[in-house]
């Protein structure tokens, strides 16, 4: 009959220790297995890695190990220190299950790590009878590891946008790889300002910035500018997405404003409960919702007027011809302009100062736009949920980079599931 300490010596084995013993714990929950050196082998010094006379013995420490059968697994062992030469100091040495002055060994790090990617860290924590504190560490072991041996490669295209990580408009920059079959997190900022997205730039080195291809943001400022600094021979594409939210934006303002005007001259409320008959795209509707919908569009409103110049925009996509794009765009600036409903010519003017960005999605032939970047986001919004509530910088910062950036892990004797 196999024992305990034969699976460890096959799945969990360190040259140069041996596992001693394994007995139950005093609470009869949880199994102790004691290590000690092997006879004649010689302590490795943790600060040069190299091997070095012993000095003497600590006091007994205990290393968490992955849970075994529903019983809390420890590895008792008492730390040498050595007297290193080089170094010339006396340190503790490094022992190969463990780092540092973590309680937990590095097998267990990462999977707690592993899980906290498929639950959320307080599911994680409960599920192996650990604390949220140490699935924190097991991901911040993980993530150091990952970001200090990631290789960034050539990179061809990148995408750039905000998320919102608390009340009181505190966002985060967040920049992905979007090139054609590789997507990832490569760089977490803190805020949305010029120094916040300079510092992703400053993190890849100008040699990885110049082959930079593609270039996908929104309209705000200051990603605009360091954009044009940074990768002035980039294609710079504008993201449609965020055109397109912009559109809505302006037609709910234009609703609203006409909503209060003619309940405020006694007209009848025409407008009531339409907010998402105009907003949804009509393919999205219900049977019901369209015959409301085609109702409301027989009257003569500002809003009717606006809905239909958003959905003439539509249009705008289905061109292939930069040029032929161009001229759509052209006439229907225009169009909106002698409309006089201003929230529509405010979108207009925007897109006229930003036409040259617009235009570029169609000649990086369509093959690139923030799409890609909008469903990253949706996924690190879902990883800030799984959070429960967490919300200081460097924690979503390791849960971002640990759900996105595809870092590599530590390597592991076995593969334990």
């Amino acid at each position: 009959m196999l024992q305990l300490i034969t699976i460890l010596n096959r799945c969990h084995h360190f040259r140069g220790f041996v596992y001693q013993h394994a007995c139950f714990g005093p609470d009869h929950q949880s199994i102790e297995i004691a290590v000690r050196p092997r006879k004649g082998s010689a302590a490795v010094c943790s600060g040069c890695h190299q091997p070095a006379p012993g000095y003497d013995q600590l006091a007994e420490r205990r290393y968490e190990f992955i849970p075994l059968w529903g019983f809390l697994v420890f590895l008792l062992y008492a730390m040498r220190r050595v007297d290193c030469r080089r170094c010339q100091a006396v340190v503790v040495e490094e022992v190969p299950w463990g780092n540092g002055k973590h309680q937990l060994t590095n097998a267990y790090m990462l999977f707690l790590a592993r899980w906290a990617r498929r639950l959320s860290w307080k599911e994680t924590a409960e599920a192996f009878r650990t604390s949220w504190d140490k699935v924190c560490d097991a991901v911040e072991h993980v993530v150091r590891f990952g970001l200090e041996h990631r290789t960034l490669g050539q990179i061809d295209a990148i995408g750039v946008d905000e998320i919102q990580y608390a009340k009181g408009h505190k966002y985060l920059t967040l920049v992905y790889q979007i090139d054609l079959g590789v997507t990832r997190l490569l760089w977490v900022g803190k805020e949305r300002t010029i120094e916040s997205f300079q510092g992703f730039f400053t993190t890849i080195g100008e040699e990885i910035t110049s082959k930079i291809v593609f270039v996908c943001s929104d309209m705000w400022e200051p990603y605009l500018k360091v954009i044009r600094e940074k990768c002035s021979e980039a294609l710079h594409i504008l993201d449609r997405f965020h055109i397109v939210a912009k559109m809505n934006k302006a037609l709910d303002e234009v609703r609203a404003g006409e909503s209060r005007r003619m309940a405020s001259e006694g007209q009848a409320p025409l407008l009531k409960k339409s907010r998402w008959l105009l907003l949804k795209r009509e393919e999205n509707l219900k049977t019901e919702q369209r015959f409301r919908l085609r109702d409301l569009l027989r009257y003569n409103l500002r809003t009717v007027r606006a809905y239909l110049l958003k959905e003439a925009f539509q249009q705008l996509w289905d061109y292939n011809s930069p040029a032929w794009a161009a001229e759509f765009l052209d006439e229907w600036c225009r169009q909106t302009m002698r409309s006089r409903i201003e929230p529509m010519n405010k979108i207009a003017r925007s897109l006229r100062q930003h036409r040259e960005l617009i235009l570029n999605y169609f000649r990086a032939q369509k093959l690139l736009s923030s799409g890609v970047v909008e469903g990253l986001n949706n996924k690190a919004k879902v990883t800030m949920r799984k959070s429960y509530g967490f919300r200081t910088f460097r924690v979503l910062e390791l849960a971002l980079y640990h759900s996105l950036g595809k870092l590599p892990e530590p390597e592991s004797t076995h593969d334990f599931f």
